[in-house]
């Protein structure tokens, strides 16, 4: 049975009586239960109604939220001609083609996420072995055409990607304690609203089945999912 420490413990406290919070309160119990000495992160846990064994229930896919995560990624991008002065320009933190390839075949993986055009895939795919789910995808986004859009906006933080997790749960952030609360609550909805979209047809029964909020450090959390739904979609 996992121990927390004195700070958890007291941070416990604040959460209340364990009810279901409107995402407002949520996340301001959040922001006052912080108190790391660093800018904790923001972490959203949704509990879907998917399984995500068949292929036809996998959710995958990202957004953009409006006010940032507030972190930081290091980017890499494969691609060719006129792309690599266009994702440089973009302010990716390397670029390249079949030299890129070839080193991260030997090991090297300094990025946080790898970005690729379509007309690359060929190189692309011989990295599937290696990097797993960090493979670049049409359907997270992670291949595009106009890779210099794409760029800025994960340098700028703007875009959170998601992916279901075995368990059915999706884990994201939506930003820093040190955001304010309808900061946070914007981003929040956001996600839950790329969530309800990316929703397979065949899921079938409650969809959103559970929504905890909590910081790096911080107890959860849980939001009433009824209504981040009814916001979400506002």
């Amino acid at each position: 049975m996992p121990t927390h420490g004195k700070r958890y413990a007291e941070a416990a406290k604040t959460v209340g009586d364990g009810g279901t919070k409107s995402p407002q309160e949520a996340l301001e119990i959040v922001k006052n239960a912080a108190s790391a000495k660093f800018d904790e992160t923001v972490d959203v846990a949704v509990k879907l109604g998917v399984d995500p064994r068949h292929g036809d229930q996998m959710v995958r896919g990202n957004t953009t939220l409006p006010h940032g995560t507030g972190k930081v990624r290091k980017v890499a991008v494969i691609t060719q001609g006129d792309n690599i002065a266009e994702a440089e320009a973009a302010g990716a933190d390397r670029v390249g083609g079949e030299d890129l390839v070839k080193d991260i075949q030997g090991g090297w993986m300094d990025f946080d996420v790898l970005l690729a055009t379509p007309d690359v895939m060929n190189l692309v795919g011989r990295l599937g072995s290696i990097l797993r789910a960090k493979m670049p995808s049409k359907k997270a986004g992670t291949v595009a055409p106009d890779i210099g859009r794409v760029v800025k906006e994960i340098k700028t933080a703007s875009r959170v990607e998601y992916r279901v997790e075995k368990a059915g749960i999706v884990h994201a952030p939506i930003g820093k304690v040190s955001f304010t609360t309808e900061q946070l609550t914007q981003n929040f909805l956001a996600l839950v609203d790329a969530l309800v979209k990316a929703k397979p047809s065949s899921a079938k029964g409650r969809y959103l089945q559970k929504i905890t909020v909590s910081s790096t450090m911080g107890p959860g959390v849980d939001i009433d999912t009824y209504e981040a739904a009814r916001m979400a979609g506002k």
